[in-house]
């Protein structure tokens, strides 16, 4: 009897582990809000990093984390990085595009709790009165990242969930 349990433990535990491996390394994590500012007044904003701290969910997270700024001002070759409490880890990013009132686009590199690299995507599209500005990340997943997506969180909605806390506080900032 016992056997049997074990062996049934053993074959659920092989089995989630090469579940894991089977699901796609590629991940790709959007949200998007409409803001009543024209994306002239949003890109600055979105463009210097410094002002990215202002809105962005992640600066919440850990209030004693650390944090310096490098390269440019702002725009190509800004660059921004920290080290805080498990939850926010540290990592660093720089703006690698930066096309006016139109697209910023910034590297990603966390170094811990897990080693991962991704690219995030702001675009501003003018509609009417309004801006839809959209966040995109994108990047590969290893393997113990996957397991843990499988096992204890959902990315898409961890992750999703703070974009649209920042986009809700980068509205509330714009529309004033």
């Amino acid at each position: 009897m016992i056997r049997t349990i074990l062996i049934s433990v053993l074959v659920l535990i092989v089995s989630i582990l090469i579940y894991a491996a089977t699901k796609p390394s590629d991940f790709k994590i959007q949200r998007s809000a409409t803001i009543k500012a024209s994306p002239d007044k949003l890109f600055p904003l979105i463009n210097d990093l410094h002002t990215m701290q202002t809105w962005s969910a992640w600066e919440t997270v850990d209030p004693k984390m650390k944090r310096s700024y490098s390269g440019e001002a702002s725009g190509k070759g800004a660059k921004y990085a920290w080290e805080g409490n498990r939850e926010i880890g540290q990592g660093s990013m720089e703006i690698m595009e930066s096309i006016p009132a139109s697209k910023v686009v910034l590297r990603l590199d966390f170094i811990k709790p897990f080693e991962g690299h991704s690219t995030v995507e702001f675009s501003m599209v003018p509609n009417g009165d309004n801006t839809v500005v959209t966040q995109t990340m994108r990047g590969t997943s290893s393997y113990i990242p996957k397991l843990m997506c499988l096992l204890f969180f959902n990315q898409d909605k961890m992750i999703g969930g703070k974009f649209e806390e920042g986009l809700a506080n980068l509205k509330v900032i714009a529309e004033q």
